[in-house]
Order: C-alpha cells, then sequence, then structure tokens
C-alpha cells in the first residue's frame, strides 16, 4: 500500500465519528430529495383520483416534510463536515511542520515555497477526504433510492436505469486516475512557481544591485507560464469530467423521460407516476453530478496526500540522550563539505572561533554543516565521543542566520526563545547585543513589533535577533554574518560584549565573518581561501594578503 493511501486511512480513522456523522446526515439529506419526487407523484394521483382533502394535505404536508428534513440534514452535513476537513487539516499542518522543525533533513530537497504549497493547499487536500467520501457515499444512496422508486413505478424502466446508471459511474470513475496524474502535475508545478516567487522577492535587493532583475522575471515568467499550462491542463481534465457527467446525465433525462411519456400515453402509468417519473429523472442529475465531482476531488486529495505523506513519513533520526552539560567539545576531523576540504578544528570551551572566507558558498556551507542541514562527504562532526549524527542538533547548537527575522508582536514576544531563560540572561542578552537603545525606543514610544521586525531598521533587526540567538544560551552558538547592518562603532561595541558574553562559561561560539572587530576578538580565526584552511589568530593572519583583502578591506 502506498503512503497516500495509508495517510488517508489513517485520517479516516481519526475522523471516523465525525466523518459518520456527516455521512449520515448527508444520505438523509439525498434520501429525502430523492423521495420528493415520490411523494409529488402521490399528491397529484391523490387529486386526480377524487381523493378526499384531508387525503391531499396529508400528501403536501409530506412533501413539506421531506424538505424540512433534507434541509436539515444537508445544513447539518455541511457544517460537521467542513468542520471535521478544517480540524484535520490543522492537525496535519501541524504535525508536517512539526516534522520540518523537528530534523533539519527533512524536506530539505524541496524550496521554501514549495514546503508552503504542501503546508497549506496540500493538507486541505488531503483532509478533503472526510467531506469527498461522505458525499460520495451519500450520491450512490440517492441514486439507490432513485432506482427503487422507478423500479416501484415501472420493473422494465427501473431495470434500464439499473443497467444505465451503474455504467454511467463506471465510466467517469475511469477517468479518475487520468485527473489525478493531472492534479500531481499541477501541485508540483505550482509549488516550484510559488518557490521560486519566494527567493526572487527575497533576493530582490541584490537582484537589483547587479541588474539581474530583467533575467530574474524571464526565468520567472516561464516557470509561471509552466504551472499556468499545467493548471489549464488540469482544468481541462476536470471540465471533461463535468461534461461527461452532464452529457450522460442529460441524456438519461431525455431517455427516462421520453419512455415515462409513451407509457402514460398508452395507460401503462399514471399522470402521477408520469410526474415522479420526470422528476425523479432531474433529481438524478444530482446524485451523478455528486459522484463525477468526487472522483476528481479524490484524485486531488489523493495528490495532496502523497506530497504531505512525504514530509510525514520521513525517517525520524533516533538521537543519543547526552547533557548538555556532560557533552564533550565540537570537533570537527578533516571534513570535506561543499567547496571546502580538510575543515579541521576543535571549539574549546569559553572559546569564540572566527571563520573568515572569500567565497559566500563556502560560509553556507560551514553554516548548514554545523546546524546539520547537509551532511559532510567526508571526515567527522563530533561533541567529544559522540558523533554529531546521533546528537539532537537543535539542542546543543544554535545556528542564527544571516537574515534576521523577528517573531511575534512585542519585543518580549521577539525575545522569547522558548528555552525558559530567565529575566537576567535577556538583560544580559541585550545589552551584550548593543538592543538595550531599541528595547527602550520602542517601550517609550509603546510601539508593538510589526510582522518581521519591519518597522525596526536592518541594524536594529540584527541587534534584537543576536540578543534572542544569546539568551538561549546554547552549548554552540553559531553566527552567520550577524552585524552587516550596522555602523563601525556599535559594530565594535557589539563584538566587545558578545565576546565578553560568550567567554564567561563552558559554551563556545563560532563566528563565520569578514567582519574585522568581530574577528579581531576571537580566540582564533580559520580562513578559507580555497586552498587547505588555515587556522591563527587574527592579528597573525593580517599579515597574509588574501586574508587582509577580504577583511581588512
Amino acid at each position: 500500500m502506498r503512503s497516500e493511501n495509508e495517510l488517508i486511512l489513517d485520517v479516516l480513522r481519526r475522523r471516523a465519528r465525525p466523518a459518520l456523522a456527516g455521512c449520515s446526515a448527508s444520505i438523509v439529506h439525498q434520501t429525502c430529495e430523492a423521495l420528493v419526487p415520490l411523494a409529488i407523484g402521490l399528491a397529484v394521483d391523490h387529486a386526480i383520483d377524487g381523493a378526499p382533502p384531508i387525503a391531499i394535505l396529508v400528501a403536501v404536508g409530506a412533501v413539506l416534510a421531506l424538505f424540512t428534513v433534507l434541509a436539515t440534514g444537508g445544513g447539518v452535513a455541511s457544517w460537521v463536515l467542513s468542520a471535521t476537513s478544517l480540524r484535520e487539516a490543522h492537525d496535519l499542518r501541524v504535525r508536517a511542520m512539526g516534522q520540518v522543525l523537528a530534523d533539519p533533513l527533512v524536506g530539505r530537497d524541496r524550496r521554501p515555497g514549495e514546503l508552503m504549497s504542501i503546508l497549506t493547499s496540500d493538507t486541505k487536500a488531503t483532509a478533503d477526504i472526510v467531506r469527498v467520501l461522505a458525499y460520495l457515499a451519500s450520491g450512490v444512496v440517492g441514486l439507490a433510492v432513485a432506482v427503487v422508486v422507478l423500479l416501484r413505478v415501472d420493473l422494465w424502466l427501473g431495470l434500464g436505469i439499473v443497467v444505465v446508471l451503474p455504467l454511467l459511474v463506471l465510466g467517469i470513475d475511469r477517468l479518475g486516475p487520468w485527473v489525478e496524474r493531472k492534479v500531481r502535475a499541477r501541485q508540483q508545478a505550482g509549488g516550484l512557481a510559488a518557490a521560486l516567487a519566494a527567493e526572487l522577492v527575497h533576493a530582490l535587493r541584490p537582484l537589483r544591485s547587479f541588474g539581474g532583475v530583467p533575467e530574474a522575471v524571464r526565468r520567472y515568467r516561464l516557470t509561471s507560464r509552466r504551472s499556468l499550462d499545467t493548471v489549464l491542463d488540469t482544468a481541462s481534465a476536470s471540465a471533461v469530467v463535468a461534461v461527461t457527467g452532464l452529457l450522460a446525465t442529460g441524456a438519461v433525462l431525455v431517455g427516462t423521460a421520453a419512455a415515462a411519456g409513451a407509457m402514460a400515453l398508452s395507460g401503462r402509468v399514471s399522470v402521477g407516476e408520469f410526474v415522479t417519473v420526470v422528476v425523479m429523472a432531474s433529481f438524478v442529475a444530482e446524485p451523478v453530478r455528486r459522484i463525477s465531482a468526487s472522483v476528481e476531488q479524490i484524485a486531488g486529495s489523493r495528490a495532496g496526500a502523497a506530497r504531505v505523506a512525504a514530509l510525514l513519513t520521513a525517517s525520524p533520526r533516533i538521537f543519543t540522550e547526552v547533557a548538555a552539560e556532560t557533552l564533550g567539545p565540537l570537533r570537527v576531523r578533516d571534513v570535506a563539505v561543499g567547496p571546502i576540504t580538510g575543515l579541521d578544528f576543535t571549539l574549546a570551551p569559553g572559546e569564540v572561533l572566527g571563520i573568515a572566507t572569500t567565497d559566500p558558498a563556502a560560509a553556507d556551507a560551514v553554516a548548514d554543516l554545523l546546524a546539520r542541514r547537509v551532511r559532510p562527504s567526508s571526515g567527522t562532526l563530533s561533541f567529544g565521543d559522540v558523533d554529531a549524527a546521533d546528537v539532537d542538533a537543535r539542542r546543543h547548537v544554535l545556528v542564527e542566520p544571516h537574515a534576521a527575522y523577528l517573531l511575534g508582536g512585542t519585543l518580549d514576544a521577539a525575545l522569547d526563545t522558548g528555552r525558559a531563560a530567565g529575566s537576567d540572561a535577556v538583560d544580559r542578552a541585550v545589552t551584550a547585543a548593543g538592543a538595550a537603545e531599541v528595547v527602550e525606543s520602542l517601550a517609550r514610544q509603546r510601539s508593538v513589533l510589526l510582522e518581521g521586525g519591519a518597522n525596526l531598521s536592518g541594524g536594529q533587526r540584527q541587534r534584537v535577533a543576536l540578543a534572542r540567538a544569546l539568551a538561549a544560551e546554547p552549548p554552540v552558538l553559531v553566527l552567520r554574518d550577524p552585524l552587516t547592518a550596522v555602523d563601525a562603532v556599535t559594530e565594535d561595541a557589539v563584538a566587545a560584549g558578545l565576546h565578553a558574553l560568550r567567554r564567561d562559561g563552558s559554551a563556545g561560539t563560532v563566528v563565520i565573518t569578514t567582519s574585522p572587530p568581530l574577528l579581531s576578538r576571537c580566540d582564533r580565526v580559520v580562513f578559507l581561501d580555497g586552498g587547505p584552511p588555515v587556522v591563527s589568530t587574527h592579528a597573525e593572519l593580517a599579515t597574509v594578503r588574501a586574508y587582509a583583502e577580504a577583511v581588512l578591506r
């Protein structure tokens, strides 16, 4: 059984009760709607046959009661199934996001925009299976009731419908796999287009700086066009399913009405039965449309479930439970990763280690390596004698990226690390990061923090993000160009505060940067320039021409 089937079965098991309740209400709605033509026909026959007024009133009252029950059943079904689908979509989003956050390697082969598409549209499509199957079941029941009513009117007419309708439903069902392939292609192309759009917006400033906007627009136009083509292709497939259902239903309606009219003229059926057959033939369109739409939506749910299941079923890594205080120092032994080869150092307790490089790709590779987002192609990464792959990196290593993004609507929320840091630790971190004036300014103006810290300058956001990272007090803190948006005086003051705070304890710090104030306060610096890494002090490396050109420019 494929993973998407397992996920869909899991959804149905966990939502069995509300799904059955909603399905039952939907079946009541369809059953009553199928019985309405019969009730109308009986009322007509009573009126024509000269039945007493009370009998006619009873027949009319039965019709009104059926409408009341079917309306109630439809409303209850819609509310229960929609609420169940929304709750399940929420749970799937939380579970999938938990997987992504729990393990940096989960979803590493997908772009952020594609992950966002999976966590939103695909989780919703998967959760909709509850609603879709309920409507499919009620549609089948509605057709069955219609067939029974027609069999009661005339055996051969009913048998003809019994033969035609299953063939009609089976024919529509055969279109399901075709539509599912189209939906999968649409979701994949849409995710890639969203991913590229997110990346281009994120890189808009550098694109403008080196004149790359026309090329970026060209690439996005091609990707968006491919996405549009797949959407149109899917829409065409959906239209084929819908048109096929409608044409088939129309053929059944015309044929049934013609047959019933001939029978009424010959006296084989009464006028009321003729009315029942014609109205019932019109009703048949509703369950057939419901069934054809369900076939298409099941294809969408299966396609979405396949992408969600890829995240949920990612094999969890088993980590060795090691207390932070007993964990050995970070050791990098002869590691090759990305463009780097021969990276070798041990981060001593309380040490601030700088890593300087002339290649941004090398800086990214080191950050990804220490965050455990990539595995080294050779060499080892360990904490003392424990392999880093066996240690939950989230508990021992905090990698603060270059792009500072602040969460929460207040500064207190933005500084909340989720590690139960005390107020003293937060105050020390704010002071060391030079963010005290940012805190005072917001407090004085009674300002809220906009999404991502949009109402702060770039330098203010960086200092608050640095304070947040310091307040977490991780055993190993990795900073990637943390102060590129601040002035030289502030950068020097923050570098001094960072060094003083992280030197006071057993924690280690890695600063990936080319900033002279930061590197000058590092105990050692690893210089990466395409050849073998050079490990020395900032003062000694300043005499190396390549280092001086990269750092002391």
